[in-house]
């Protein structure tokens, strides 16, 4: 058994140069994890344009009921400015309380999406389930590319 008592020049402390692995391993995977959750995240915001519509025009009923949501997001039914608290009741005075009596939807270019929903919310919660969009026709007959 060996033992050094004295301390000479030649026994300073080595650098070593090799790079230890482990944690670059370690935070690569954490990194490969994270983007394996965000990658399906980042392909929720799809830009869609809707086409217009081609079918052909149906009958038009003797007295339909338009509600029209202006740009300004005013509410009209008909060719009057209605309150959407009071939608409901005025949708039945003019249905005559009939709930299977199909509504006709229209809405401005500018219109919010979000809007326009909101709008078919106040129709459903009023007991109006047939409710139909109105757009302008395809006078071209044929697809948008």
């Amino acid at each position: 058994m060996a033992v050094r008592l004295g301390s000479d020049s030649s026994d300073d402390l080595v650098e070593n140069s090799e790079i230890n692995i482990t944690p670059f391993i370690d935070v690569i995977l954490v990194l490969l994890i994270i983007f394996m959750v965000a990658a399906p995240l980042s392909t929720v915001d799809v830009a869609v344009e809707l086409p217009t519509s081609a079918a052909p025009q149906q009958p038009r009923p003797e007295k339909p009921i338009f509600v029209s949501v202006k740009s300004d997001l005013a509410l009209a039914l008909g060719e009057e400015i209605v309150a959407r608290p009071a939608l409901g009741p005025a949708l039945d005075a003019l249905a005559k309380g009939n709930k299977d009596e199909r509504i006709f939807l229209r809405a401005d270019k500018g219109v919010p999406y979000g809007e326009l929903m909101q709008v078919m919310n106040l129709l459903r919660a009023a007991g109006y389930l047939k409710v139909g969009l109105v757009g302008l026709e395809d006078v071209s007959g044929g697809t948008q590319p």
